[in-house]
């Protein structure tokens, strides 16, 4: 299975991207909030976290393989949660995925099913059954993404989404986790490592 590509993009159009690999050139599908970045890479070389599917109709033995291509692990990640909601699936999710999401996720998070409605090919009753079945499981991914952090304080998404976890293991809440990572990340700091952003994190706490 394909989990990551590295290569330069030589053409985005709508939800495909054709990215150059040696001598091999992918297509690769993505939704349009990654589109949109993509867009400014033309040439350079980047790295997409991908995921690998099978489409077509197994019974008649037509079954392309397909990548779908993401900008971090954790949008991956969160892409395929949002896939086994009941309804929605490979093709409707990608369609739906037009804003960010740290914006889809806080959508989930406030219950907000007006807005989650409001994305493509999701309608009331998919914007419920998402709720319902992701309410509980989103609150990292609308902290990790979801604050706009300072351009110096370079961090990795998977960095402070795993800090959040620790921090809800060690006894915090999800609003209490969430404010100590705001503080940290507002700091003109570069964190490399779980282990640093904690590090800042009780020094705040102790100051």
């Amino acid at each position: 299975m394909i989990t990551k590509i590295t290569g330069t993009p030589v053409t985005v159009s709508g939800d495909v991207l054709t990215l150059a690999v040696d001598a091999f050139e992918y297509e690769v599908l993505i939704p349009e909030f990654t589109r949109r970045h993509l867009q400014e890479q033309i040439g350079k070389q980047i790295s997409l976290h991908t995921i690998e599917y099978l489409e077509g109709n197994p019974m008649q033995g037509r079954m392309t393989p397909r990548l779908i291509g993401f900008l971090s692990g954790i949008e991956r990640e969160f892409f395929e949660l949002f896939c086994q909601v009941d309804g929605v699936g490979v093709k409707k999710a990608l369609r739906a995925m037009v804003r960010p999401v740290q914006e889809v996720a806080q959508l989930i998070e406030d219950q907000d099913s007006k807005g989650l409605s409001g994305l493509p090919g999701i309608g009331p009753a998919t914007a419920e059954r998402i709720i319902a079945k992701l309410r509980r499981k989103v609150p990292k991914f609308a902290l990790l993404i979801g604050r706009d952090s300072p351009q110096t304080a370079e961090v990795e998404r998977d960095v402070v989404s795993e800090a959040f976890e620790v921090l809800r293991a060690l006894g915090h809440g999800e609003a209490d986790a969430r404010r100590l990572l705001d503080e940290a990340l507002s700091q003109k700091k570069i964190y490399k490592d779980v282990e640093s952003l904690l590090h800042t994190v009780y020094q705040q706490r102790n100051a």
